[in-house]
């Protein structure tokens, strides 16, 4: 079974809205840390802005109020999540919104994030997986036999299931490029290629992959005594 060669970091946030510019903020975070082919730690936590939780997001969440009055604080859980975070890869499904408040929460108190690439499992799924109905993650889960363990719409059960996806995905190149160990790179490759190139950018990686190994086998025939 392929799994990934470096660790990488499963990010989703619950937010008061879609827009930090528009001051929304963060009332839920859960990070997942993937190694090898398995979520081995976990930061979890509901998140004290000191704003009001619209009605609306208490609906689609289940977060209320009370539950985020009763939260660490943002300038604990923050600089707690970057640390957790590093400089690993970050992903999360539809990376972008994520990553957005990633930065916006960290400037508040004047941290940076340190993450060393960027991972949308949304787009990468489009890319790996046409041709699906959908690709809202309860949705797409289901469609690729994941089981969605948990509540929808609450951090760390998305986080899970957007995790559980990208192992899917490393199984899936693991066989389609002939590979044990997948680099998160090359994902991050993935989600800057146009979707109709992907065919063709993975037999091209699967060939490269093919000649690095004739050429280590080579090497290692060469340097055994005769």
């Amino acid at each position: 079974m392929s799994v990934y060669d470096r660790p990488l970091v499963m990010l989703d946030f619950e937010t008061t809205g879609l827009s930090p510019e528009m001051g929304d903020r963060i009332t839920e975070v859960a990070a997942l840390r993937i190694v090898g082919g398995e979520v081995t730690e976990r930061y979890v936590s509901l998140v004290n802005c000191g704003v009001r939780v619209p009605s609306f997001i208490t609906q689609l969440t289940g977060i209320t109020q009370a539950m985020v009055d009763g939260a660490p604080p943002a300038h604990q859980v923050v600089p707690e999540l970057l640390d957790f975070i590093g400089g690993d890869v970050l992903s999360a499904h539809n990376a972008s919104f994520d990553e957005k408040f990633l930065k916006a929460e960290g400037a508040r108190y004047g941290r940076s994030t340190a993450h060393t690439g960027l991972v949308c499992s949304l787009k990468l799924s489009r890319r790996l997986f046409p041709g699906l109905a959908s690709y809202k993650l309860g949705l797409l889960s289901n469609q690729l036999g994941i089981e969605f363990r948990g509540t929808a719409h609450r951090a760390e059960a998305d986080a899970q299931v957007a995790a559980d996806v990208l192992l899917h995905a490393a199984r899936h190149l693991g066989r389609t490029c002939g590979i044990e160990q997948v680099e998160p790179a090359l994902l991050v490759s993935i989600n800057k290629v146009a979707a109709a190139k992907i065919p063709a950018f993975l037999d091209k990686y699967a060939a490269t992959v093919r000649e690095r190994r004739i050429a280590a086998a080579s090497a290692a025939a060469a340097a055994v005594p005769a």
